[in-house]
C-alpha cells in the first residue's frame, strides 16, 4: 500500500497565506487537496505555472504535491485516498479499469500532449535521422513503461528492426539500466545513444556527455502522456472541485501560450530551485517547439487511440478501456466556454 511521501512543496506556505481567501469582501475557507504527480519534472510546466501564477488561489484550493516516483504508487494513493487528484499517463487508468475494479479511475483534464524524452547522442548530429541507430544500442529505461514502449514504437514506425543482434543492423534496445541512472550510465559508456527527459539533455550537452539529437514527441505526434484522474466515486461526489481545479490548470495552459520562454521559466523557477534560469529557460523553449504542452485540457479519442496503439504493439494492451467510461471531457469543455484567453 502506497505510504505518503513528505511533499516537495506544501503550497501554502510558498504562495499563499493562510487557509482563507478574500472573496467579494467576505472570507471564503479554501479547499485543500493533495495532488500526487507520478514524478517531479519540468515537464509538467503548466501544472507549476498554475500554482505560482495564482489560478488555483482564484479557484479556492490550496494544494500540496507528493512525488510519488510512479505510475503505480500513484494510483495506489489514488485508491487508498491518500491523494485526490493524481497526474500519470491515462494507460494506468486502462489497466485498472480492465481489472474489473469498480471504482476506477477517469481522467478529466490532460496536461502534456506528446512523449516528453528526447534521443541522446555521444557527439553532435545536426543531420540525424533514425538510420543512424542500425546495429546501434540505445538505453531505453524500463521495459512496459511508457517511455520505452513508445520509443520501440517510434523505432518500428520509422523502418527499424528491434533485436540484439547489431551485427544485422538490428537496434538494440536496452531495458536492463533503470530510467533514473541512464545519464550517468550512458557517460560511463554504456550504450551508443540513451534517452532522456528534461533538464537531462540540457545536463548532459553542457558537460559535453551527450548531445540531444531528435525528439521522441515529435516523431510520435500527438499522445496523451500525461493527464489528471480521479476515482469514479471522488468524481461523483466533488465535481465543483474537480471543475474548479480543471479551470486553474487551463488558465495555466492559456497563460503558457502567451507567455515568453523567460517568463514561464521563471513561473516554475520556485519549484526548481536547483536548476540555474537559463537552463530552464532552454528547457521550456525545446518543449514549446514540440508542443509538448496542450493548450486545452480535453484528452480526444484520437489521441487515446494512439496511445492503445504504443501498448498494443508493445504487447502489454490485451483490449481497450471504453473511452466513455475513462474519460469526462466536461470539464474542459466547460472551463474553455466559461474562460476567455487573452
Amino acid at each position: 500500500m502506497f505510504k505518503k511521501i513528505i511533499s516537495l512543496f506544501t503550497v501554502t506556505s510558498l504562495f499563499l497565506t493562510g487557509c482563507t481567501k478574500l472573496d467579494e469582501n467576505t472570507k471564503k475557507e479554501m479547499d485543500k487537496i493533495t495532488v500526487a504527480e507520478v514524478a517531479h519534472s519540468v515537464f509538467y510546466a503548466p501544472q507549476y505555472v498554475s500554482i505560482t501564477k495564482g489560478f488555483f488561489e482564484e479557484e479556492g484550493i490550496e494544494i500540496d504535491i507528493v512525488n510519488t516516483s510512479g505510475a503505480d504508487k500513484t494510483m495506489s494513493a489514488l485508491i487508498s485516498n491518500e491523494a485526490q487528484i493524481g497526474l500519470m499517463g491515462p494507460e494506468a487508468s486502462i489497466y485498472v479499469y480492465n481489472k474489473g475494479i469498480d471504482d476506477y479511475v477517469v481522467n478529466f483534464a490532460q496536461l502534456t500532449q506528446t512523449d516528453g524524452s528526447f534521443i541522446i547522442a555521444r557527439e553532435e548530429m545536426k543531420d540525424f535521422s533514425f538510420e543512424d541507430l542500425k546495429g546501434k544500442e540505445i538505453l531505453g529505461g524500463r521495459k512496459g513503461g511508457v517511455p520505452f514502449m513508445t520509443l520501440e514504437y517510434v523505432l518500428k514506425k520509422n523502418g527499424l528492426t528491434i533485436g540484439e543482434n547489431t551485427e544485422n543492423g538490428e537496434v538494440n534496445v536496452r531495458s536492463d539500466i533503470q530510467f533514473g541512472v541512464m545519464a550517468g550510465a550512458f557517460a560511463a559508456g554504456e550504450g551508443d545513444f540513451t534517452t532522456g527527459f528534461e533538464p537531462t539533455g540540457t545536463s548532459m550537452e553542457k558537460s559535453k556527455t551527450g548531445y540531444v539529437v531528435k525528439s521522441i514527441g515529435e516523431a510520435v505526434g500527438e499522445v496523451p502522456y500525461t493527464t489528471y484522474s480521479v476515482t469514479s466515486s471522488f468524481l461523483k461526489e466533488n465535481k465543483d472541485l474537480v471543475q474548479r481545479f480543471t479551470n486553474a490548470i487551463y488558465k495555466g495552459q492559456l497563460w503558457i501560450k502567451n507567455a515568453t520562454d523567460k517568463e514561464v521559466a521563471e513561473a516554475m523557477k520556485p519549484f526548481f530551485n536547483d536548476i540555474p534560469l537559463e537552463d530552464l529557460i532552454s528547457i521550456v523553449k525545446r518543449y514549446k517547439s514540440i508542443n509538448a504542452w496542450c493548450e486545452n485540457p480535453i484528452l480526444t479519442k484520437e489521441e487515446l487511440n494512439t496511445l492503445t496503439n504504443i501498448m498494443k504493439e508493445a504487447n502489454e494492451l490485451d483490449k481497450e478501456a471504453p473511452f466513455e467510461k475513462i474519460v469526462d471531457n466536461s470539464f474542459s469543455e466547460n472551463s474553455i466556454k466559461n474562460i476567455k484567453g487573452e
